[in-house]
């Protein structure tokens, strides 16, 4: 029986301000709260109250068979308790219909995992903590940020004890085989290891409003026939995207929530088809194969790899300097400047610093709260000067 399994991304990062050489000493406020309470509520009235809204009334219509599971990112949780709490709510009455799974992370959406593997884990033990917090739950499944992987993220993932791993069903890694199986991370025993089935994933997250297409527009009908087509060909069909694909990326005029609201009873109606999260899928699921993936891994622009993060000097100098500075912050015992320095650890800091060009250029241009990759590198650095100059003023340096 072939599974559906839907996993969203929820993730908000804490955007810096234009942070200048002469706040340094000065001003020692570096989030924008403005911008970060603004973006939230501009997102949240049109992805998330009413995508799980619509969730909630899809659980409602089709009972316990409707599955579906979310990574909330710790500092999205944070934003939500300070500038949205009906948001909070509203994700607080999915987890209380026992039909999401809320997968674990690190807290900071962080690449903590690139210069210290013991933060790395901490930081899990962080966000999962929130997770107990606000909704009860204790996560069994893995995703890291922006589902990087490699052997030595699943063999953490499985000392910690998680019974799931999730990633990007990269050509260039699984190359003959289907994304459609469970495999055994190549250095593990007992996990297991998803993979986005990235066609179907993004049809929906990227070419569903595109006129352009060929297959524009998509209709549910459509969708589930292409679904069906793979019956017998696989044992889980992971579809995995960014949560805000829904009414912010996607357009509500779009159709994508119409489209959403039809699918679930059309998975549930044709024969075989069943919904599953990810730990239900790893248990069900023996593995087809071993996977061995001894470099890095991603679900973000063409190449698939980290360098939408580590692509350039700009990026490199500001990871290495945010680095250095663990072991004086981690000294100071002040659990506030912990706080902050994990934050600055948030992907997106450095995704802002990315100068690639074309498509994928683009897309980090439209993310960005900057004018330029340069402008990201330098507030950025400013911040970190002034946040370096507080750590040792904290030590009596």
């Amino acid at each position: 029986m072939p599974s559906v399994c839907f996993y969203f991304q929820v993730h908000q990062p804490y955007r810096l301000r234009h942070y200048s050489f002469f706040d340094i000493g000065h001003n020692h406020m570096y989030e924008d709260d403005d911008a970060n309470r603004s973006i939230m509520l501009k997102v949240a009235k049109k992805c998330y109250l009413p995508m799980n809204d619509l969730l909630l009334r899809l659980v409602k219509r089709c009972g316990k068979d409707f599955r579906f599971s979310f990574s909330l990112s710790g500092v999205f949780i944070d934003q939500m308790v300070q500038f949205a709490p009906d948001v909070l709510e509203s994700f607080q009455k999915l987890a209380d219909t026992g039909c999401a799974e809320f997968l674990s992370e690190t807290y900071a959406h962080s690449l903590s995992f690139l210069f210290d593997m013991e933060e790395f884990k901490e930081q899990i033990d962080v966000h999962d903590a929130l997770v107990k917090k606000h909704f009860g739950l204790t996560p069994t499944a893995f995703r890291n940020t922006e589902l990087i992987y490699n052997n030595d993220i699943a063999k953490a993932a499985e000392e910690k004890g998680f019974k799931a791993i999730l990633t990007e069903g990269a050509d260039h890694v699984i190359n003959w085989r289907s994304p459609n199986f469970v495999y055994q991370p190549g250095n593990c025993r007992r996990i297991r290891l998803l993979l986005k089935n990235y066609r179907l994933s993004d049809d929906i997250a990227f070419r569903f409003s595109n006129r352009a297409w060929e297959e524009y527009p998509l209709s549910a009908e459509k969708y589930m026939s292409w679904l069906a087509s793979l019956n017998g060909q696989g044992e889980t069909i992971n579809l995995f995207m960014d949560y805000e694909t829904f009414g912010e990326h996607q357009w509500e005029e779009s159709g994508i929530f119409d489209f959403m609201d039809a699918l679930p009873e059309l998975v549930l109606k044709t024969p075989d088809f069943c919904f599953a999260t990810p730990t239900e899928v790893a248990e069900r699921c023996s593995p087809m194969a071993r996977l061995d993936v001894p470099h890095f891994i991603s679900w973000a622009d063409a190449e698939r790899d980290l360098t939408a993060w580590r692509g350039n000097d700009l990026q490199d100098d500001a990871m290495e300097s945010i680095a250095r500075l663990e072991a004086d912050v981690k000294r100071t015992g002040d659990e506030g400047l912990l706080r902050t320095w994990r934050r600055l650890t948030t992907s997106d800091h450095f995704y802002y610093m990315c100068t690639k060009f074309f498509s994928d250029g683009d897309v980090h241009k439209y993310f960005s709260p900057y004018d330029s990759p340069y402008d990201a590198y330098i507030f950025y650095m400013n911040v970190l000067a002034d946040f370096e100059q507080t750590v040792k003023q904290r030590l009596g340096r």
